[in-house]
């Protein structure tokens, strides 16, 4: 998509009020996002809908998601948060196996290793994590996008040389999904939350399983919702469960999924190669202008900025309203669909004096 078709879309779907350079944490609704939602409360207060939402618009959701990471439905489950794939995955693993994990990587991915009783965490620096995997590593973890600085992680290195090794890899694509190319289907488990960069309600999130690896993976926590046959699952034992990845789906919360078919909808309109070119392109006039003004960033081509030592600046922007976030010490920006030149521009006047 052109960068002036893509701009178009930005103005239709959405309409900050501030400079919002956020995404990092959260990302903006689109309109239509926002409409599915309401249109599902207004059913859910006036009874026209017979049950709370629709587990069709659900599979819609699955089958999107795999297309922008590029895995069938049937290698994606869904759920409501990445700690709860996480910990399914931290569940499977034989007691005394070994996790290498990125230093300072995001809780949600480090925590439920760290807390399952009988397994050895082990962190090295994100650079040195592919020579740090050895004979009795199980499982290699990572944040193909770091939440702090916003570091774009060697994947190829750390998949070959996890492959070397004989260790699974796993994936948290939570600050990538939405403007970097991904692959999931390159890793054995991947896990993403889509309330960031794929501008979802908060509690979707989405876990793919590879095919060599499900055998691996116990579905610990099923429902009815797992069952083969969903419909006829809903008293007694659920057997047999589903064939695919869809044994470790989680309830959904309805108004976060209907909310989603939309917003997923949008992003591929939009194109993640369309939308990679634009937020990076954006991040580099950023990076530029800040070289300018003498503050050194963390190096890379990134959507999101950071800029060590100066989160303490995040409050005189937010009074400047200008929406950024302190993370780890760093300022931190970031781009996407809905942020132009004019955006970067603003930040610059006000860290400039």
């Amino acid at each position: 998509m052109e960068i002036s078709t893509l701009s178009k879309l930005a103005a239709a779907e959405f309409g900050p009020k501030t400079t919002y350079l956020n995404t990092a944490s959260c990302g903006l609704l689109p309109r239509r996002t926002v409409e599915a939602v309401k249109d599902l409360v207004d059913e859910n207060f006036d009874g026209t809908r017979t049950g709370a939402g629709s587990y069709e618009t659900v599979d819609v959701v699955r089958a999107a998601f795999g297309r922008i990471v590029g895995v069938g439905a049937d290698r994606v489950a869904t759920g409501g948060s990445v700690a709860l794939h996480v910990g399914l995955i931290a569940a499977s693993l034989e007691p005394g196996s070994e996790v290498l994990l990125p230093e300072g990587d995001f809780s949600s991915l480090v925590t439920p290793f760290a807390h399952r009783a009988g397994l050895r965490t082990r962190y090295v620096p994100l650079a040195d994590l592919a020579d740090a995997v050895r004979p009795g590593t199980a499982l290699v973890a990572f944040s193909v996008v770091q939440s702090a600085d916003g570091r774009v992680a060697d994947a190829a290195g750390i998949r070959e040389a996890a492959a070397t090794h004989g260790a699974r890899t796993l994936v948290d694509a939570t600050q990538a999904a939405g403007w970097l190319p991904f692959d999931a289907g390159a890793y054995d488990y991947s896990v993403t939350g889509g309330f960031k960069f794929l501008v979802c309600p908060r509690g979707t999130s989405f876990l793919t399983v590879a095919g060599e690896a499900q055998p691996t993976l116990p579905a610990i926590f099923p429902g009815w919702v797992a069952g083969a046959d969903r419909d006829g699952s809903t008293y007694g034992p659920v057997t047999p469960l589903s064939a695919s990845a869809r044994a470790y789906d989680e309830a959904p919360a309805f108004l976060a999924y209907h909310g989603a078919e939309r917003s997923l909808a949008l992003i591929e309109e939009a194109g993640t190669d369309a939308l990679h070119v634009h937020a990076t392109g954006l991040a580099a006039r950023l990076r530029e202008g800040l070289a300018g003004l003498g503050h050194e960033t963390v190096p890379g081509e990134s959507a999101i900025v950071a800029v060590p030592g100066l989160g303490g600046r995040a409050r005189e922007l937010e009074r400047a309203a200008i929406v950024v976030s302190a993370r780890a010490g760093n300022l931190r920006l970031a781009f996407h669909l809905y942020n132009t030149q004019a955006d970067v521009d603003r930040v610059l006047d006000v860290l400039g004096g």
